[in-house]
């Protein structure tokens, strides 16, 4: 059975920091690859970052890049969002996703594509405060 558990949320003051970890079971860690995703309430769900865990390769959005973080340890099977300076508009719940690396090495835009993931966690809570 695959699994992604999410952890690490929490509240946090504007500018400080949070990790949050994504631990898969199920696959082959290095078959896939895996994203974060965010989503509030009502709105749509924002791709944040992701990681190739075939070759390494990381991708990052336009909003989060030179604030957050993303890395893996293969020991653990887990997948790190180290998230720095963090902002009020960071504030959302993080989700991570998997999907086999081929697919997101297909084109630019196949990081941030949902429809590349397969398989979901439930989310963590982030929350950040002015």
């Amino acid at each position: 059975e695959v699994q992604l558990v999410e952890s690490g949320g929490g509240l946090v003051q504007a500018g400080g920091s949070l990790r949050l970890s994504c631990a898969v079971s199920g696959f082959t860690f290095d078959d896939y690859a895996i994203g974060w995703f965010r989503q509030a309430p009502g709105k749509e769900r924002e791709w944040v970052s992701s990681i190739d865990n075939g070759n390494g390769v990381t991708y990052y959005a336009d909003s989060v890049k030179g604030r957050f973080s993303i890395s893996s340890d293969r020991s653990r099977n887990t997948v790190y969002l180290t998230m720095n300076s963090l902002k009020p508009e960071d504030t959302d719940v993080y989700v991570c996703a998997a999907a086999p690396n081929i697919r997101i090495r297909w084109g630019m835009d196949s990081p941030r594509d949902v429809g590349e993931y397969d398989y979901w966690g439930r989310g963590t809570q982030v929350t950040v405060s002015s």
